[in-house]
């Protein structure tokens, strides 16, 4: 007796999950879907420099400072973008000024 309550093939399972659970995902995904494209909204810089991109961005610039160094890292930048640049160094923005 105790084997055949444990065993699964003894339920039924659609009767487990209720019939509105389809119709209830829907409006839950558009609300997701909307809370992403306000979480990724970003004003845009009248700045140049690589874009925010949801934090990859400052990761990449980060690590190319500690990869290149800051020398070669600003030389790429001012190379890329021009001579005023901002980037993300340990999170921070900053402002790369040169000539």
């Amino acid at each position: 007796m105790v084997l055949e309550t444990l065993n699964p093939m003894h339920y039924n399972i659609t009767s487990l999950v209720p019939d509105m659970m389809p119709v209830a995902t829907v409006p839950i995904l558009i609300l997701m879907c909307f809370i992403f494209l306000i979480w990724n909204h970003e004003e845009t810089s009248s700045i140049p420099g690589p874009g925010y991109c949801m934090g990859i961005g400052p990761l990449i610039s980060h690590g190319r400072f500690l990869w290149m160094g800051v020398g070669n890292a600003c030389n790429y930048y001012n190379k890329t973008y021009g001579e005023f640049v901002r980037v993300w160094i340990s999170g921070e923005e900053t402002f790369i000024i040169s000539k």
